[in-house]
């Protein structure tokens, strides 16, 4: 009975008081309960196949994403007011594959405000699967927080018979709001896996499993929505965050790809076209052609243009870079931001080339 009276008294005033919840009235949705004893989580909603449409339940693959509103994917896990007190923010709603970096830079500031309030256990971040590891990415270097970060995605779109989305969503929230996620960074989760932000990627364009770790291996897994981790919290080795809270704009980094016959010229086109440092995608351990080597030489010495040599093979290690920044364990998408974020620190070459060399 005073659990009862105690939690309408509390719902009352931060009913009244909006900042003893945070709560607004605008783009978001209400509590779809309030329970005193539970913790709060936040879901920022950015769209993607998780709040995908299709015309037919048997569609997996023609489907036009962002099309469902997060308040509508809450209301379809009823279940999540067992494990949380959630509200909603739609930041976006579209394909990640139209996302930018101003996005992804909005999506951040958000974060930190909710990460700062005393009464938000932890984040849920709902994003399309196809660059979800470099929003995850960005944030695990860009939010400097003990609270758990959850992105979460799925492969089939809400309507899909057997729509992973509802529980990949609830699986998420769990983790957010469990106190076993307290210091791992930012975590990337789907089909039951819990992966660490910094070395998770996307491995196949359809499986529901698409989404590992192979060298480093998962975090945890989930049971019965409760997160079982495998290892206590650790940091990646070579992690490094950097202060985006007064940044608004992002320097141009531009990927190019390594293959037999690469055009060299291509590198000097993306610097002339407003790029600030290249990232490599190279053959095998980031090799690069010769004639390419030369562009790239003349791009790093001529034009203090700082190149960082990737690999386009999923994973693998290449401490390859001619003249220019070996990227080690990272592949090029999440090298792409460790690059712009450094050069957005005002970081020099050789600054970049130490940061990048922090994976030992």
């Amino acid at each position: 009975m005073w659990r009862s009276i105690i939690a309408f008294v509390f719902f009352s005033v931060s009913t009244c008081h909006p900042t003893l919840f945070h709560k607004r009235t605008s783009d978001i949705s209400d509590l779809i309960s309030f329970n005193a004893s539970l913790p709060n989580v936040t879901i920022l909603a950015m769209g993607g196949t998780i709040a995908g449409s299709a015309s037919s339940s048997t569609e997996t693959a023609e489907y036009a994403a962002g099309s469902v509103k997060v308040d509508t994917l809450v209301e379809a896990v009823p279940d999540i007011k067992n494990i949380s007190n959630v509200r909603g923010i739609q930041v976006t709603n579209v394909g990640s594959e139209s996302l930018t970096p101003a996005n992804v830079l909005n999506l951040t500031h958000l974060v930190l405000d909710e990460v700062a309030k005393d009464d938000v256990q932890g984040i849920v971040v709902t994003h399309g699967t196809d660059s979800l590891e470099e929003t995850a990415m960005f944030l695990d270097m860009t939010v400097n927080s003990t609270k758990p970060i959850v992105v979460v995605g799925a492969m089939r779109p809400s309507t899909a018979i057997s729509a992973d989305g509802p529980m990949n969503l609830l699986n998420a929230v769990a983790v957010a709001a469990s106190n076993r996620s307290i210091g791992r960074g930012t975590m990337i989760l789907l089909n039951d896996r819990i992966g660490s932000a910094f070395y998770t990627t996307k491995t196949n364009g359809n499986t529901l499993d698409t989404f590992k770790s192979y060298e480093a291996g998962f975090l945890g897994m989930i049971l019965d929505q409760r997160p079982h981790f495998f290892y206590s919290p650790a940091t990646p080795t070579g992690k490094v965050y950097f202060d985006v809270k007064n940044t608004t704009e992002l320097p141009q980094i531009d990927i190019l790809y390594g293959y037999q016959g690469l055009n060299p010229k291509l590198a000097k086109s993306a610097v002339d076209l407003g790029a600030k440092g290249l990232v490599l995608a190279g053959m095998g351990a980031a090799s690069w052609t010769n004639p390419g080597n030369e562009v790239i030489d003349g791009l790093i010495n001529n034009q203090s243009i700082p190149v960082v040599y990737s690999h386009r093979t999923m994973d693998g290690y290449s401490d390859y870079s001619y003249n220019g920044i070996p990227a080690y364990f990272q592949n090029p998408q999440k090298a792409r931001y460790m690059l712009m974020l450094a050069i957005n620190a005002g970081y020099s070459i050789p600054s970049i080339t130490e940061m990048f060399s922090l994976e030992y």
